[in-house]
């Protein structure tokens, strides 16, 4: 069904083959505040970023927290 509708969605998945076959357009948020918009799909983002940032970008990795102070 969401494959022809004509509108637009937010989906928000970690499933790569959903996201692969459904998505024409990726808002992807990247490392500490920084927005990619990106036209195609999930695999041609994963190759682009890997393009930009190089290998170790699609590797995971913990974030690091910053103590609460008041």
């Amino acid at each position: 069904a969401l494959a022809e509708f004509a509108g637009c969605a937010v989906i928000i998945s970690h499933d790569r083959w959903f996201l692969d076959r459904l998505a024409t357009h990726i808002l992807a948020f990247e490392g500490d505040s920084h927005v990619e918009w990106f036209q195609g799909n999930f695999q041609d983002y994963e190759e682009d970023k890997r393009r930009r940032l190089g290998a170790d970008a699609t590797e995971p990795h913990r974030i690091k927290y910053r103590p609460l102070t008041r």
